[in-house]
Order: structure tokens, then sequence, then C-alpha cells
């Protein structure tokens, strides 16, 4: 009864009938400074990357008869060759891009064509037309399916428009959110030599994407999601990268399941009320994300306990884990005005090994817990074949932040007894179930090690009875 289209090209949703548009809107049609004059069918292009690798001796190329012949009025505006910058010949080029004038679906098959044209082209021209560095490096690999960036886009119970991406508009069925600039890029792609690959409007806070923009309009069982969701050009240019895209595929994915679970035809969720409260509270509980939303948490038993910690900083106090975040937020770029948590939202100790305890007036049962450790959200992570991006990085193990050694108690009578030890822990999300509910007056944690820093980090803290959690 609920199906979710996350197709990228729509085609589940096209062949069902659901209303989709296609190309970009005129600048009067959502007042949209950034979009063209007048309307036309033209999309952002697709790519091919490649990847390169840097050998010990020379690597000579000959291109194949029908590569493009590049000059250096190709390469005017694109960024290449300088081995000091991020991305560097092992990582190709992203400005590969074409089609965008041609049906990104119809036209699929030739598009690859021109791309590889163009790929071998270029490469051509950085081995063999001018003294670039690169007389020791040799494709090691290349695409042969186009990278798309955009086709057709549903038309949902809202269109996100420039309007509601610039200016952080709160939607009170937001599912998720982004933040990624309004990324625009010449319709003719590569061949545009007289304009830079793409234009940068930054998006000075993060915004909310409303479930409403991932139910179809005339389809009561149809959503969503990925970047086909019901958006202008404009604002797509902004929620299509993969990032975003996983976080709006989280978030109605939660909202699916809940159609599912009570019956709802996805059409109607975003004006229940109830409905929306229930799904914006299951992103939180799955530590998810969204702006301006505290985590309801009545039945966590921790909340009627008493809280202490063996050491705390000044910006980490204990009672943090019961602040209803679990992100730390900034006004600058991040969330301002009267949807702003400020503060660091995690108990952060002063020394190791530390420890915080929960203490009641009388025993509880409990048959469930979760801690949420600090896994380093700031931290760049990311695929890339960049070694200057991946430079940037912690691989090979967890964030120094992560807790990597800690142990449970539990106080039964006067007496702590050790419910469990977990070592080389790599999960931020920690939980624990009970066969059968446990009686206590007291909870510890003790953090023994992290992955590299010399304090512990908890942002949240939870435990509930067989009761609650049924």
């Amino acid at each position: 009864q609920v199906f979710v289209d996350c197709t990228g090209d729509g085609g589940l949703g096209m062949a069902a009938g659901a209303a989709f548009t296609h190309g970009r809107e005129a600048r009067t049609q959502f007042q949209e400074d950034l979009a063209p004059i007048e309307a036309d069918r033209k999309t952002l292009g697709s790519t091919l990357l490649f990847m390169a690798r840097k050998h010990d001796r020379p690597m000579p190329f000959t291109p194949p008869p029908w590569a493009r012949k590049i000059t250096g009025e190709d390469m005017v505006h694109r960024q290449w060759g300088d081995l000091g910058a991020e991305f560097t010949y092992e990582y190709g080029f992203w400005w590969l891009e074409w089609g965008g004038h041609l049906d990104t679906v119809k036209d699929n098959e030739a598009i690859r064509d021109e791309l590889l044209a163009i790929l071998f082209g270029v490469w051509d021209y950085v081995k063999n037309q001018g003294d670039f560095a690169a007389e020791n490096w040799a494709l090691d690999w290349f695409g042969v399916v186009p990278g798309k960036r955009e086709n057709r886009r549903f038309i949902g119970q809202h269109i996100l428009t420039e309007a509601d991406v610039l200016t952080s508009v709160a939607h009170r069925d937001a599912i998720a959110y982004g933040g990624w600039p309004i990324d625009i890029h010449p319709v003719h792609g590569f061949d545009q030599k007289d304009a830079p690959p793409c234009v940068w409007t930054a998006v000075p806070l993060l915004y909310d994407i409303p479930l409403r923009s991932c139910v179809a309009r005339d389809l009561k069982n149809l959503m969503f999601a990925g970047r086909n969701i019901s958006a202008s050009h404009v604002a797509f240019a902004s929620t299509r990268v993969m990032a975003t895209c996983s976080v709006i595929g989280e978030g109605v994915g939660v909202a699916a399941a809940h159609a599912v679970k009570l019956g709802l035809k996805p059409a109607d969720l975003p004006g229940d009320a109830r409905a929306m409260q229930a799904i914006r509270q299951a992103i939180l509980q799955g530590d998810g994300f969204l702006i301006g939303l505290d985590r309801e948490d009545e039945d966590n038993l921790l909340r009627q306990a008493t809280l202490s910690a063996s050491s705390e900083r000044a910006d980490g106090p204990v009672s943090h884990v019961l602040s209803g975040q679990n992100r730390a937020l900034s006004a600058q770029g991040g969330v301002a005005g009267d949807r702003l948590r400020p503060g660091t939202h995690r108990w952060i100790s002063s020394t190791l090994p530390a420890s915080i305890t929960a203490e009641w007036d009388g025993p509880r049962e409990i048959s469930h817990m979760e801690i949420l450790f600090d896994t380093g959200l700031h931290r760049l992570l990311t695929l890339t074949q960049s070694d200057t991006y991946l430079s940037k990085m912690v691989w090979g193990q967890p964030p120094p932040e992560t807790v990597r050694e800690f142990a449970v108690e539990v106080r039964q009578g006067s007496e702590w007894v050790t419910l469990c030890e977990v070592s080389e822990n790599v999960q931020r999300r920690w939980q624990h179930s009970f066969d059968q509910p446990i009686s206590c007056a007291g909870l510890r944690i003790t953090v023994k090690r992290t992955w590299g820093n010399t304090e512990a980090r908890i942002v949240r803290w939870a435990a509930w009875s067989w009761r609650a959690r049924v």
C-alpha cells in the first residue's frame, strides 16, 4: 500500500502517472533570482570520472582516434593540474560534464560516448600537450556509466524553492535537512568554455526538507526520496548531493514505516499532527537530527535520577546527557534564532578514567539501556579518491573522541555489580537489552579509554522499564 520511488530518474512514479517536471523554471514562477529568465527543458549534465596512478617510470598515453582534440582555450576555467591542490590526477575531474541540453534518460548512451571522448581528450592534453608534471601518471580506471545530476523531479504537496533554502523556512513536517550550497552548473558542461564549471551560492543556514516535498501531489500512496523530490531546479541544486539524499531517504523511510504500521496513506501524513510528531520523534530516536527539535524523553528513567560525574568540563556538564539534542550546533552556518539549541550537548570529563552515575531514591526496573558516544561528527569522513582530501580524515580506527573501553554497573542494595564490560568499541550508538527486567537503585558508566582523546564524551544516556519500552 506504500511505494517509495528512490530510482533517481523517477521511473516508478512516471510509470504510475505521477506528475513531474523537467528542466528549469522561469525566474518569475517561484520568484527565484538564480533561475533563468525563461523556462526551458535543460538540466545539469552528467559526468564520467576517472582515476589515475603515479608510477616510478614514464607512462606514455596514446588516445583513441575518436577522442576530442582539447586545447588550452577549453581548459581556461577548469581547475586541474595543480599537484598541490585538493583534487589532483588520482581523483579525476568532476567537471568532465556534458549533456544537460539533452534528455539524460533517452540520450544516456550518446552522453556516455561524448563524455568518453572528452575524458580521453582531456587526458591526452594533460599527458601530451604541455609540461603538467604528468609524465609518470597513467589512467587506472574510468567510468562507463554516466553519473547523472538531474532528470525528472516529481510534483509533491510542496515544491521546495530558493526561498526555502536561502531563508531556512521552518516546516512543521520536516523530516530531513540540507545545507550544501546551491550548486548550479552550465547546461552545456565542458562545451561552455567561456563559463566556470559551476557557480556556488552559499546557503547561510541549515534548512528544512518537508515530508510534503516527498509525497506525490496526485497519488495517495507514492512517496519519493533522493534527487527526484519535489523541488525547483534552483532548490534541487542544493538538495541533490548524496549526503542530503541519504538523510531524506532515512526520513522518508521512517515515515513510510509509520504509514504501514498504522494503516495510513502517505498523502495524509503531513497534515496529521500526531503522525508527524511520532515520525519526527522516531527520527531523533534513531540518532537522526531535525532543526530545532528536541527529543521527547519522558519515559527515560534517568530523568527521575540524580546524576553525578567523577569530573566534568564547564562546557560539558553531566546534565547534557539529558539535553534532548544529539548534535552540537553553531549560529555561524548552522542554526539561528529560536531554533538554535546552543551548547555541546554532551558530558565531557576532564580526566580518564571517568564515570557518570545515576541514582534513584528506590529500586527501578530496567529492561533496555542506550548510550550515544561522541564520534567526532565535526570531522570530515567520506569516500574519496583524492589523496589530499583523504589525508584530512581519520582512517583505520574510529575518531579519537570515540569511547573505546567502558564498563556498566548496577547498584543492587549497597553493592555495585558489573553488568558488562566492553572493549574495542567502534559504535556511536550502544544498546543493551535484558532478557528479564533488572531491579536496581543506580547505574554507572565508567569510561576507561578512548581512541585517542584524553577525556570521556557521552552525548546521551537513557534507560527504560519493560512497560515503557513495550
